[in-house]
């Protein structure tokens, strides 16, 4: 089912979900199982899946020459979305990205979801790696995920780019695509990632799952402005409970957000990474609540592969 649907037939009522992150290269599905298997109490109608790009790193070959090699830390999407399928009944969502891909090996990947009868898809630029300063799509691979969005669309609609899949049936994917609350880091200004949201969705992106955020108001003033600028698809809100102090920093740093003042006073009081995780919580159960009474269509947690933080939350609210 989509994701459309499954908050449709909620009639109104704040659904849970999670995105979860493929275990290390090495690890069982067990450990992946391990987490999400607490978190079906809370019934959640999908479940997202992250895409991990292959990066490269240059050996020494000892010669006074440098080898490039190509490394893999995580397993792939698609069969980590057929698994979580298989096991507990609900949809998961892979995230499909544009850093690292051909157009045709984004193909072959949505044909392999479609053969698996996944129904939805997240579709998202992608971070730079370590060795780039600046995103760099492959070549004959997609730049933005507005691009993206009109390689599934074409899909949808029975155009391919192999042209002997022309009469083949279509697709019929759910598009979901990124929106923040605090503004791309990219983007110059508000007006302008609006602007570039409203053409994703205006080539055919179905929903929005926001950036994490811990300001409510930032959220709020986000949807205001969505809506002004007539975007009126489902705008989900993306949460993740704070577990250790280094978050402070990190988060920050990576996501380009800010920390609340009330929220960092809270957390420099703390001796302990344990402290700091019952301040997360308590935080995110406030940050939940003032959330639900505003009839969200869904809270949708960051779990980064740790469902200890997101349980107590939920257990709370569901």
């Amino acid at each position: 089912m989509k994701v459309t649907e499954h908050i449709a037939n909620a009639d109104g009522k704040t659904l849970f979900s999670l995105e979860i992150i493929p275990p290390k290269k090495g690890d069982s599905i067990e450990s992946l199982f391990g987490h999400i298997d607490p978190l079906m109490e809370f019934k959640p109608p999908f479940i997202d899946v992250t895409y991990h790009r292959e990066e490269f790193v240059y050996k020494n070959r000892g010669n006074g020459l440098l080898e490039k090699k190509t490394i893999r830390k995580r397993p792939g999407t698609v069969g980590i979305c057929a698994a979580i399928k298989n096991r507990y009944e609900v949809d998961p969502v892979p995230h499909i990205i544009c850093g690292g891909f051909t157009k045709e090996e984004t193909e072959n990947a949505l044909i392999d979801l479609n053969f698996l009868g996944i129904d939805n898809v997240l579709v998202l630029r992608g971070d730079s790696i370590a060795e780039e300063k600046t995103f760099k799509p492959e070549p004959d691979g997609n730049a933005y995920a507005i691009d993206l969005v009109n390689q599934v669309v074409s899909m949808n609609n029975a155009r391919y780019l192999d042209e002997e899949l022309q009469n083949a049936v279509p697709t019929s994917f759910c598009i979901g695509v990124a929106g923040y609350p605090e503004k791309h880091f990219e983007a110059p200004n508000m007006k302008s990632d609006l602007k570039y949201l409203k053409e994703k969705i205006d080539r055919g992106a179905e929903y929005i799952v926001t950036q994490m955020f811990f300001d409510n108001q930032k959220y709020f003033d986000f949807v205001e402005q969505c809506r002004a600028a007539c975007i009126t698809v489902p705008i989900i809100p993306g949460l993740k409970p704070i577990t250790t102090k280094g978050h402070m920093t990190v988060l920050p740093s990576i996501f380009h957000i800010d920390i609340p003042d009330d929220l960092y006073v809270e957390i420099e009081k703390c001796k302990t990474n344990k402290e700091v995780k019952e301040v997360g919580i308590a935080w995110g159960i406030q940050q939940s609540k003032e959330l639900m009474d505003a009839g969200v269509p869904v809270l949708h947690y960051y779990s980064m592969g740790k469902s200890d933080s997101v349980y107590r939350i939920a257990k709370e609210l569901f």
